[in-house]
């Protein structure tokens, strides 16, 4: 007696092979992809993140222009009417603050920083790229440890009878015949608002007026 041997068809095989091998490569595709546009992400924030502390360090060195080019100093209203986005909640411990002669300095980058360059088109790249980062300050009298800054908590110390023109902590400053010097904060931030990104810095003075 005969048997029959039947020999199963492997045509199929093949092409459901091939259907696997398609998925896996197209999700490997956009695991690298989506991995990638993350990776862009953070790279983006970390750059605007740099780019708005060097927006704070900028008003930190206006806000000391500011404050030595005036002829009378006090302790004013609160500064937040004022605030565009500097607020004073930003800076812990500092209760009902007092801005100094009631003013806030602000200002985008591409009004202080000018770029310069032969190539027009990268000239212009960079004037708004520096539009979308800016500062703003505010100054008071140095906290106390309760955060207040009004008139009454106004800290003087004796400085050196030298001549100089930084009003940064411990470095002598004298424009007169005092030797007292009076202890000033300013309170900094650096933004770039169309990303919602905020850098707050502070920085004491020593101003003999």
């Amino acid at each position: 007696m005969k048997i029959k041997k039947y020999k199963q068809s492997e045509k199929g095989f093949a092409l459901a092979l091939s259907l696997i091998m398609l998925l896996v490569m197209s999700l490997m595709g956009a695991t690298l992809v989506m991995v990638a546009a993350s990776d862009h992400k953070k790279n983006a924030t970390k750059d605007s993140s740099q780019q708005a502390f060097y927006a704070a360090e900028t008003g930190i060195t206006e806000a000391k222009k500011w404050l030595a080019a005036q002829p009378s100093l006090s302790a004013n209203n609160d500064p937040n009417g004022k605030l565009k986005f500097c607020k004073t909640s930003l800076f812990s411990n500092l209760s009902s603050p007092k801005a100094i002669n009631n003013w806030v300095g602000t200002e985008s980058l591409d009004k202080i920083i000018i770029p310069t360059g032969s190539d027009a088109k990268e000239v212009k790249k960079e004037e708004e790229r520096l539009k979308k980062f800016s500062y703003e300050y505010f100054i008071t009298y140095t906290p106390d440890k309760d955060g207040n800054t009004s008139d009454d908590v106004k800290r003087e110390k004796s400085v050196t009878a030298s001549t100089g023109s930084s009003i940064a902590e411990g470095t002598s400053y004298k424009t007169s015949g005092t030797n007292m010097g009076t202890h000033y904060t300013i309170f900094s931030c650096g933004s770039k608002q169309s990303d919602n990104i905020i850098v707050k810095l502070r920085a004491d003075v020593v101003l003999v007026k």
